[in-house]
Parts: structure tokens; C-alpha cells; sequence
């Protein structure tokens, strides 16, 4: 069923678990991460970033593809667009049918990053659309397009209260020590800056960069506070492995053991992550 991840973050807060957000960069892993979700009996966050739009799939085919696969799904499936950078491409995905939108700001100031949110909020709520932000930022590590700094900035407990206070953001993503893409050795997570924050603001907390952050980090991080967290440089890695063990001798064989990596991996962190039924 396709749904907005309003329930699903309650839920989580409640139970002390993560829902995994795994980007989708085409048409067939959409269709594998919801075949997994189906399969396990757990709830889906299917994100789709801006900056992956375009030659593998549009903005139009992911909304068709990716409505039909979650309101046919058996499980709870949230359509969200992840790092919206664009106004016009923001709105044009919560037309289209998305549950959940990110607006991407947090390079900006503080008051513009708050303005731009609550642009945004003020054209999806009406249309039963929920909204993420992202206070602080979550920098680079190698190989990630979105951005052109590796540099991260931590989130404040103030800065927090106060953009949760101003904006009324549905759900906020915060820096404690993540990167996207694939970070070079374990990153140091503030799990200090986690407690401060769940304790300072009852906006559902999300993390970006999960991917090659340790399990052990991403456990702590789900069952201290935070409800969603994003998974993408792993699949890739994980179908890449899957694909050089098996020596694949066609186009057919490459796609299956694709989905087979691909799979293993989201599996593998819905474990990571404690992820319940919801």
C-alpha cells in the first residue's frame, strides 16, 4: 500500500527501529527493493534522488512505475523523493503521485534554509504529501555526485529545536558524522549529538550516508532515535560483488545477479536496522 511515512516514523520512534530508504537509479531496482520488503513483511521507503534523474529513469516513470508497485505492494511503501534541490522538480514529483518529498537546503543559511522548507511544506501538506529537511550537513565521501564539498557540518541540538519550532517539518535529516557514498574507514558517529537531539525535538529523526558506515554504528542509530535511514552506495557495491564472483555470460545473467546483490544487501540492513512490522 502506498502510504506517507508519517505512521511509519511514529511507529518507529515507538519501537525503536529504522525503516531503510534505498535509492532506486532505475525501473528493475525499484521492483527488487519492493519484491524484498514484500518478502520479509517490513515497510519500504522507495527514494528516488533529484540528481538521479534522467538517463536510467525520468521523473514521470518512477512516479507511474513506482505508485502501481506500492499501492499493489502487501507491505506499507512510501514514495519519497530524496535531496530535491529544485522547487519546480519538487513540486512536479508531489503532482505526480510522491508521498513524501526532501527539500534539500541545508548548504544554505539557517533563514533561507527555513524559507525554502516552508515553501515547500506549504504546497505538499494541502496535498497529504509529507516533508524532509535537513539541518547541518552530511558531506561527501568518494564517488558521490550530489555534492561538490566533502566537508560535513554537525547539526546542533539549537539549530534543530529551532528549524523543527519555524518550519514544522515532518521529518528531519541530521549530521553526527555520516557521508554519503562510500566513506574511506568507519566514521565516528556523535551518538552523544543523537541522545541530545531525540531528546530536544519530537520530529522524527533520519540519517543520510548509511552506506559503509559499520553496523555496529547503524544498530546504535536506529535504536537510539533515528527512523529512517538511507542506503545506496552499498547496493551498488553489493551487485558489483555479486556480478565479479559469478563470472555473468550474458546481459540476463548480469541483470539477476544484480538483483540478487542488490537484495542480499537491503536484507542484510532491515537486520542492521531492527526493522518491525508496521
Amino acid at each position: 500500500m502506498l502510504v506517507t511515512s508519517k505512521e511509519l516514523f511514529k511507529k518507529a520512534q515507538e519501537g525503536k527501529f529504522a525503516i531503510p530508504a534505498p535509492n532506486f537509479i532505475d525501473l528493475e531496482s525499484l521492483r527488487w527493493h519492493v519484491e524484498t520488503a514484500e518478502r520479509h513483511n517490513l515497510p519500504l521507503i522507495l527514494a528516488l534522488a533529484e540528481a538521479h534523474i534522467g538517463e536510467n529513469i525520468t521523473l514521470e516513470d518512477a512516479a507511474l512505475v513506482g505508485k502501481k508497485y506500492a499501492e499493489e505492494a502487501k507491505v506499507p511503501v512510501v514514495l519519497h523523493l530524496d535531496h530535491g534541490t529544485t522547487p519546480e522538480v519538487i513540486k512536479k514529483a508531489i503532482d505526480l503521485g510522491f508521498s513524501s518529498v526532501m527539500i534539500d537546503a541545508s548548504q544554505d543559511t539557517f533563514e533561507e534554509n527555513v524559507r525554502k522548507t516552508k515553501e515547500i511544506i506549504d504546497y505538499a501538506h494541502p496535498k497529504g504529501v509529507v516533508v524532509e529537511a535537513e539541518i547541518g550537513h552530511v558531506g561527501a565521501g568518494e564517488n558521490y555526485e550530489n555534492h561538490e564539498t566533502s566537508d560535513s557540518q554537525y547539526t546542533t541540538v539549537e539549530e534543530a529545536k529551532k528549524f523543527a519550532e519555524e518550519t514544522g517539518v515532518d521529518s528531519l535529516a541530521i549530521s553526527i558524522g555520516t557521508a554519503h557514498g562510500m566513506y574511506k574507514g568507519i566514521p565516528e558517529i556523535n551518538f552523544e549529538r543523537l541522545k541530545e537531539i531525540a531528546a530536544a525535538v519530537d520530529t522524527p529523526l533520519v540519517l543520510h550516508g548509511g552506506s559503509s558506515s559499520g553496523d555496529e554504528n547503524l544498530n546504535r542509530c536506529a535504536i537510539n532515535g533515528i527512523t529512517k535511514i538511507n542506503i545506496f552506495s552499498d547496493l551498488l557495491v553489493a551487485a558489483k560483488e555479486e556480478i565479479d564472483n559469478n563470472k555473468p555470460e550474458t546481459y540476463l545473467d548480469v541483470k539477476a545477479l544484480s538483483k540478487q546483490g542488490m537484495q542480499k544487501c537491503l536484507e542484510h540492513y532491515y537486520s542492521v536496522f531492527e526493522t518491525k512490522e508496521a
